[in-house]
């Protein structure tokens, strides 16, 4: 009885344990496959990153490769890739472009200096202009069939360094006869300055003066301005030559210089209206006077000239080498 009790209590103890240890034994097993699956997931997962890490930097280093071998990039290329601005690229090309046609038209900077001097006039010696009004067609004829060149002659003269023009202004009435008269002998003989500013009355002489050396000055570039009256004979070859042992010289201001008090007396010859302007010094720039002579003197004044009272300019002087004489 005792060795049967004993066998039943061990019987019943061993089934009481027997679950337990069957599921102590199907527990591990399920852990064991979960820590496995994990372990998996992590190596395929890093093994997926370096074949991306690997396949970005194998297609960097192909396009590097191909780049260096097969192209050569522009910069409008480089400037797309490095920046991404195909705009400033396109602005580059055109530059470029804008710097190519440069230098086939020879606007290169070493260049500069030589082309400005190849296109470079030489200086005239000098413009010489003569006074006329509409009144004066028969002087004008004189000139041209004595000391005044005219048609082929004129031209040949202007290409050795003398301009000569007749120098008139615009009718009161502008448009009218008078006008269209000058218009049709200009466009026949082509001798004429026309001062299209400035109204042809006697009164205006002063501004004249103003508007011719303006306009000769603005037309031609020239050693001298020669401004010449139409009741006097010129000379021309004596004052070229004349001229010519002047050229290079600054600021001269030549003519037949008359000195002397100021005409005051009304009805005097050379009468100055504003005679009590005059004194020791005159600095009134450009200012008008009654005479024109008067006013381009006194302009002289104001620009500090250099004055050359030569008597071969005095057209009633008697000296032979004048040259000038009274028409």
């Amino acid at each position: 009885m005792g060795t049967l009790a004993s066998a039943m209590r061990r019987e019943n103890h061993r089934r009481s344990k027997a679950p337990s240890s069957a599921l102590a034994s199907g527990t591990v097993p399920l852990v064991m496959t979960f820590l496995s699956c994990l372990a998996w997931l992590y190596v395929a997962g890093r093994l997926w990153q370096d074949a991306q890490t690997r396949a970005i930097l194998s297609a960097g280093l192909h396009e590097k490769s191909s780049g260096s071998v097969s192209k050569v990039l522009s910069v409008e290329d480089k400037l797309i890739r490095n920046l991404g601005c195909k705009a400033i690229g396109g602005k580059v090309v055109e530059a470029e472009m804008d710097l190519a046609r440069a230098k086939t038209e020879g606007y290169l900077w070493e260049n500069r200096t030589a082309a400005v001097d190849s296109g470079k006039k030489q200086k005239l010696l000098a413009v010489i202009g003569v006074y006329t009004g509409f009144g004066s067609h028969r002087k004008r004829n004189v000139f041209r069939g004595s000391w005044m060149p005219r048609g082929d002659a004129l031209k040949k003269l202007e290409e050795k360094g003398v301009v000569i023009r007749f120098v008139i202004g615009r009718s009161a009435n502008r448009g009218d006869s008078l006008d269209r008269n000058i218009d049709d002998e200009n466009q026949q003989t082509k001798d004429f300055l026309l001062l299209e500013s400035h109204e042809e009355v006697t009164e205006e002489l002063p501004s004249k003066a103003k508007f011719f050396f303006s306009a000769a000055v603005d037309t031609w570039e020239a050693e001298f301005y020669v401004k010449v009256e139409d009741n006097i004979n010129l000379d021309l070859a004596g004052l070229i030559e004349m001229l010519e042992g002047r050229r290079g010289s600054q600021g001269l201001y030549m003519g037949c210089m008359k000195s002397g008090v100021v005409i005051s007396e009304k009805y005097r010859q050379w009468y100055e209206p504003d005679w009590w302007k005059f004194g020791d010094s005159n600095t009134a720039s450009l200012q008008s006077y009654a005479h024109d002579d008067i006013s381009v003197g006194s302009w002289m004044m104001g620009l500090n000239a250099t004055y050359v009272d030569d008597d071969r300019l005095c057209c009633s002087s008697s000296r032979q080498e004048k040259v000038c004489s009274n028409a």
